[in-house]
């Protein structure tokens, strides 16, 4: 019964790293797309959307089975609570990856996203913590998890920045209003993108730290 449960937790195991090195690639994708308002690369991930939501689908299935069918001690029950969750927030990142290449083809080559600094610094920022939370859960590592929470604060202190830049935009151009909201509604993507990670991260730690009690 054991070695069952085992192969399934291997399987999720490997089904999360596919979907995290997905939701990554996904990010990275949608940061080019946006720098180089390339439509088409844009177009591709909104398409890709469907393959996150399909291994999202299938991750949830191997963990009720875990749960239903077998009978995990503490540590493991951790493991399958925390990829539940977890996988529930790479699902919202990859949404939020299509949100973000909709408004990269509405507003088209005439977009001055270029202009705003605190935002592909922002850009930079998220897809540095996404990376660090997909591994930490990989490498099972609380020291790189807690440094993926701590880095939050950055990306928040950005989104502000950007905020404020938006704001400064329609002040100086208020017939820039429209694409202005644009802007923001991207800043403010990639901030729960950054929301997402720590989310990620903290599921990291509860699935790893153990009380003395527990099996081993």
């Amino acid at each position: 019964m054991r070695s069952k449960f085992d192969e399934q937790l291997l399987e999720l195991n490997q089904e999360m790293t596919k979907m995290g090195n997905k939701i990554i690639k996904s990010i990275n994708n949608t940061i080019v797309a946006l720098s180089s308002k390339d439509e088409e690369k844009a177009k591709k991930i909104m398409e890709g959307d469907v393959e996150i939501n399909r291994l999202q689908k299938k991750i949830e299935s191997i963990c009720f089975d875990l749960l239903i069918q077998q009978q995990p001690v503490a540590r493991d029950l951790r493991a399958v609570t925390a990829a539940m969750k977890m996988v529930t927030d790479m699902e919202r990142i990859g949404d939020h990856a299509a949100d973000i290449s909709e408004l990269t083809i509405l507003m088209g080559q005439d977009s001055e996203i270029e202009k705003f600094d605190h935002i592909s610094k922002m850009a930079s920022e998220t897809m540095l913590m996404l990376n660090q939370s997909v591994e930490a859960y990989v490498e099972k590592d609380v020291d790189m998890a807690e440094d993926v929470i701590a880095h939050d604060d950055i990306v928040d202190a950005l989104f502000n920045k950007a905020r404020q830049d938006v704001i400064q935009m329609i002040l100086d151009n208020p017939e820039e209003g429209a694409e202005a909201t644009d802007i923001l509604m991207i800043a403010k993507y990639f901030e729960r993108i950054g929301d997402h990670a720590t989310n990620i991260a903290e599921w990291v730690i509860f699935s790893l730290n153990k009380n003395p009690e527990e099996q081993v």
